[in-house]
């Protein structure tokens, strides 16, 4: 039996996983009954279960009996969003304002099914395989808190290859592979400005320090930095997604504050960008007569695939489910991922897989409150894993 026979026969079990999983999203860290319902999947397996000391974190290590050697990773995440569900789906959030928007509930399931293989075939295996599964990915930095707590040693040796994928709800037909080599996803970071003046009667804004307009020009100013201090062929991309100033039309506030959402494809753009924005919107305050408080703090870096785990990831899929099952991405993504923490530090590389139930050019995307996924790739995606786990484990062996 192959590990996708093998996996299409825990299909059943995993959907029911996942739906479970589905009707009790969970966000940020602290996943209590997650945790609870993959501790019950996980029952019974030949695994070494430690729980993180500051987060919801499962780490499980296979011990395989075919040797000593290396060690493989393979990483689910575990956490909802804060949007309320509309998908219609009949196993829908039992939340108010949490849902699996992004499908990290099957990212889980997926995980799951790829340790019960594994199981399976522990005895054959010439090496370890570490299971991560991890909270807070959406904004809390999960991965290098698991990292802090010792995931990357939890066999008792270096991990040696990491692999991680995750679930499309658009974009991509269901069932389609696809990543790149290099940079696959952007770096992140945030940007907090609160520019300060002295609030006034609207008709007289020359009797006030008006923060509005130098708090707009800031806005645009970013945009025009963009364009004139970094390479377009390195290209940032920087969002402005909440400002906040005044209570009515004509009372001039004493402050606006805004935020704004700073991407970036290369480590040394991701350097400049932050302290460059910084200086664009000190040098208009300052201009302005007013004052500011303007923070920038790096989030993740860029998700960068090693060239050759890519290569391995794209001929293991091409082999095990066809040429046309993988597609090479022409172009990386804009979102970011904290699996970059564990890139940073592992050869490895990480994949997109279609489950979009309907037309993805015209279905909802991730995040999206009407987002909805179709779990049958949940077979295809765990075989993967464990595919990966078992040949480069081999190819570690000699």
């Amino acid at each position: 039996m192959t590990l996708r026979s093998d996996a299409a026969a825990l299909l059943d079990d995993l959907v029911t996983l996942r739906r479970d999983l589905h009707r009790i999203p969970e966000i940020g860290l602290h996943l209590p009954r997650t945790q609870e319902r993959v501790l019950a999947a996980l029952d019974g397996l030949p695994l070494e279960i430690t729980l993180g000391k500051n987060l919801s974190s499962i780490t499980a290590v296979l011990r395989g009996g075919g040797g000593s050697g290396g060690t493989v990773l393979l990483r689910g995440d575990m956490d909802a969003l804060p949007v309320t569900e509309a998908s219609g789906e009949e196993f829908t959030s039992t939340l108010d304002g949490a849902m699996h928007a992004c499908g990290h509930d099957l990212h889980t399931a997926g995980l799951v099914g790829a340790a019960r293989l594994l199981a399976a075939r522990k005895d054959d295996l010439p090496g370890d395989v570490v299971f991560m599964f991890q909270p807070g990915e959406e904004g809390w930095d999960g991965a290098g808190r698991m990292i802090d707590e010792g995931v990357l040693t939890a066999s008792g040796k270096p991990v040696d290859a990491a692999y991680g994928l995750h679930v499309s709800a658009a974009s991509y037909a269901k069932g389609q592979f696809t990543a790149r080599p290099g940079t696959l996803m952007a770096a992140s970071g945030a940007l907090e400005v609160r520019v300060m003046g002295d609030g006034g009667h609207g008709s007289s804004p020359h009797d006030a320090r008006d923060p509005i307009p130098a708090a707009c020009e800031m806005v645009t100013a970013l945009q025009t930095m963009v364009t004139r201090t970094f390479d377009v062929f390195d290209p940032v991309v920087i969002t402005v997604g909440s400002f906040h100033a005044g209570t009515r039309r004509n009372i001039i506030p004493d402050d606006a504050v805004f935020e704004a959402t700073l991407r970036s494809f290369s480590p040394e753009v991701a350097a400049r960008v932050g302290e460059r924005a910084v200086q664009v919107c000190r040098g208009i305050a300052q201009a302005h007569g007013l004052d500011i408080d303007v923070t920038y703090e790096p989030e993740y870096p860029a998700t960068i695939n090693d060239a050759g785990a890519y290569d391995f990831v794209a001929d293991t899929i091409r082999d095990v489910f066809g040429e046309e099952r993988f597609t090479e991405m022409a172009d990386p993504i804009t979102g970011s991922e904290d699996f970059s923490r564990v890139l940073d530090r592992v050869p490895g590389a990480y994949l997109f897989l279609g489950a979009c139930p309907t037309d993805p050019a015209t279905a909802p995307d991730n995040h999206s409150p009407r987002a909805r996924f179709d779990d049958s790739v949940l077979g295809d995606g765990a075989a993967l894993l464990a595919e990966l786990a078992v040949r480069r484990l081999a190819l570690l062996a000699g």
